[in-house]
């Protein structure tokens, strides 16, 4: 762990322990929102390239009925 690290580690057990709590939910929400971000963007750019390979007709779409039922073939 870092110097800066460490020492914000060492003031955060000096906080009482519902503040040090909420501050473990929101370092862990920093996560979940970073990640969050970084998922949401790469597939918006996926259905972006699937929506334009589909207009150029490198791919065809299938019906809801078709994939179910070749899962369900399975």
């Amino acid at each position: 762990m870092t110097a800066v690290a460490e020492r914000i580690f060492k003031d955060a057990l000096e906080l009482h322990p519902a503040e040090r709590a909420e501050l473990i939910e929101k370092l862990f929400q920093s996560f979940d929102d970073a990640a969050g971000n970084a998922v949401d963007a790469a597939w918006a750019e996926e259905v972006e390239s699937r929506l334009e390979a589909y207009d150029r007709g490198e791919i065809k779409a299938s019906s809801a009925e078709d994939v179910f039922a070749r899962i369900n073939q399975r």
